[in-house]
């Protein structure tokens, strides 16, 4: 079913996937990644934070006539709270992005390990050498980098434009959640050859079961250790979402995308 409810089910499994025979050994460089990266990040929030909301967050303008101070206070302090989510999210899902193209590798052999788990069988595409594995993870993830960067620059314009960007922290937990289930959902679907744009268009066929996984692993993002194993949790409930929601394409389909 496309529902975000199963969506969010299948983060919760992969909880579950990466203790399993076969699995654990996989997660340990994911895991380790995220630690190392999620601190760094974690030591960024507790210094930068109150500044860069600070700094997205207008000032009340001095014209403005006394009587309207407190409607106009109350408006610039609803505006902190939701610039407060903004810069959260930013902050963490940088840190995230950064953290999958460093364990962009491990995480496609976990996923690997996670099928073999699930299905007994082996993805095709990741009969090849580590190294060109390695060249092939990490250009997807440079991708799905630029990709990002598109969608955040018009985000970012929207965030900066009076009236309109009280609407800014609801886009950006939205597309928060699709850039999340595109990042881990690509690590099954790749294993299986298919390529970014084709990723794309298979998420959409059950776009609110992917926005529901989405969703989970944005908020795991910002709970205090939680995080740290958001990165295999991922892969892992992402590689079941695909195993039994988005069966592989064919060549023929792939290369059409």
């Amino acid at each position: 079913m496309s529902n975000p409810a199963t969506g969010f089910g299948y983060f919760i499994k992969g909880l579950s996937l990466i203790n399993k025979p076969g699995v654990k050994r996989h997660v340990v460089v994911p895991l380790t990644i995220n630690i190392v990266l999620f601190s760094v990040g974690l030591y960024y929030l507790f210094t930068e934070y109150t500044a860069l909301v600070d700094y997205l967050t207008p000032d009340t303008p001095e014209w403005m006539p006394d009587f309207l101070a407190p409607v106009i206070d109350w408006f610039v302090g609803l505006l902190w709270v939701l610039f407060a989510a903004v810069a959260l999210i930013i902050i963490f899902f940088t840190f995230t992005i950064i953290a999958n193209i460093v364990g962009a590798p491990f995480n496609s052999y976990l996923s690997a390990a996670v099928e073999r788990h699930l299905t007994g069988k082996n993805p095709q595409e990741l009969e090849t050498s580590i190294v060109k594995q390695t060249f092939a993870s990490i250009g997807g993830e440079l991708r799905k980098l630029l990709y990002l960067l598109m969608w955040a620059v018009l985000l970012l314009i929207i965030s900066f434009i009076p009236l309109v960007n009280v609407l800014s922290p609801f886009l950006w937990l939205a597309f928060g959640a699709w850039m999340l289930a595109i990042e881990y959902t690509d690590y099954p679907l790749g294993n299986r050859g298919l390529t970014f744009p084709s990723i794309r268009a298979t998420l959409r066929e059950k776009r609110l079961l992917a926005m529901g996984f989405g969703g989970a692993a944005t908020l795991a993002t910002m709970i205090p250790i939680l995080n740290f194993l958001v990165m295999p949790v991922a892969v892992a409930g992402a590689t079941a979402m695909a195993i039994e929601h988005y069966p592989t394409k064919n060549t023929a389909v792939d290369k059409s995308a």
